[in-house]
């Protein structure tokens, strides 16, 4: 088999070896049933066991109480753009914080269905920084205030979270989700596509609070409703089945590593290792502040947008891919999820090197 090369892709993203291997030996037949788990029923016993498994590791990994439901659900992040205001506007008004585009594009959607007030919109800074704590002023007669936690296309990243008090936080956290220990309890609703740390693309995973589970808006698609969820265990039709066994394996990868504190540590290093490497030089601009930077995705520009496009492809002929910047903005994108090894980002550093010494 052709040798892998290091992906740097903001999702779909590369698995880690240990995951595509128990992928691979299972594939035609899981566990000598005959069936490989996309051909199986989801009521069948083997298959109830696997998706059975998967939430209870979850559960575990990521310390989520009893208090709180876990579902599977179709759509990705962008169903849930829909799905969250049909769900929990009660009074039918809410707060949005706008650190970056799909942050955008959730608020924009939750205007359909209610009163959306921006109490932050990062435009005027490039979406380069999270505000600070202090700057932010919420209402008081809000159904639920939303942020996203990590912006893959500008690497700005929330290292402290809002305290909301009594109001239900809504997380967007689809690039940063098992990168590090977070306190579940601080959030009502967490959700994220799984095509970053958790996977493959097909599923959103969302952890509510249980009393924020109610009938929600009478005019909602029954796909999207948290109560049928509850009652169906997001079995209200046949779940993405193949992708909730994907996200098992890579839980279970995530417990053999150490579980989410080691994974945090190796995060941590691999963004230090890059982010040292930038400061230290002229040729580069990283785009986030420095104090908002994320430990996920790594933005910066080279000085004329012919080299970046440049340094894009010299990558991927020296086996990085997927290093071009979103089209948005431009520039470069290094994605370094959890299953980027630090053998890849030291790989990319020495590229780096070499081609701002043949370009300066």
């Amino acid at each position: 088999m052709k040798d892998r090369i290091y992906n740097f892709a903001a999702g779909p993203s590369m698995l880690a070896d240990e995951v595509l291997d128990r992928l691979y030996a299972d594939f035609y037949s899981y566990q000598d049933s005959g069936m490989a788990v996309m051909e199986m029923s989801h009521r069948a016993k083997d298959y109830l066991a696997v998706f059975s498994e998967t939430k209870d590791r979850l559960r575990k990994i990521m310390a989520i109480g009893e208090d709180y439901e876990i579902f599977f659900m179709h759509g990705g992040a962008t169903g849930q753009f829909a799905a969250v205001p049909l769900n929990l506007m009660k009074k039918g008004k809410a707060d949005y914080i706008v650190t970056g585009n799909f942050a955008k594009k959730a608020a924009q959607e939750a205007m359909k269905y209610g009163e959306v007030k921006i109490i932050y919109d990062g435009k005027d800074n490039g979406y380069s920084q999270i505000p600070a704590i202090d700057e932010l002023h919420f209402s008081r007669d809000v159904d639920y205030i939303h942020l996203c936690s990590n912006n893959t296309i500008y690497g700005t990243q929330w290292h402290k979270y809002p305290e909301t008090k009594d109001i239900p936080l809504v997380a967007d956290m689809s690039s940063d989700i098992l990168s590090k220990k977070i306190n579940v309890a601080d959030f009502g609703l967490i959700y994220a596509g799984a095509q970053k740390n958790m996977g493959i693309a097909g599923i959103a995973v969302v952890i509510i609070r249980k009393d924020l589970i109610n009938q929600g808006n009478p005019l909602m698609p029954q796909i999207l409703s948290y109560e049928l969820m509850a009652k169906n265990d997001s079995m209200l039709n046949t779940p993405a089945t193949y992708p909730i066994y994907v996200l098992g394996e890579v839980l279970r990868w995530i417990e053999d590593k150490g579980g989410l504190e080691q994974i945090e540590k190796d995060n941590i290093r691999k963004a230090d290792l890059l982010y040292d490497y930038l400061d230290g030089q002229t040729f580069y601009k990283p785009h986030a502040r420095k104090t908002d930077r994320s430990l996920m995705n790594v933005t910066f520009t080279t000085p004329d947008p012919e080299l970046d496009s440049l340094f894009a492809a010299q990558a991927q002929e020296n086996g990085m891919a997927n290093l071009k910047g979103h089209r948005l903005v431009g520039g470069i994108r290094a994605s370094i999820y959890n299953a980027m090894p630090v053998e890849g980002v030291e790989k990319l550093i020495e590229f780096m090197d070499l081609f701002a010494k043949e370009n300066a």
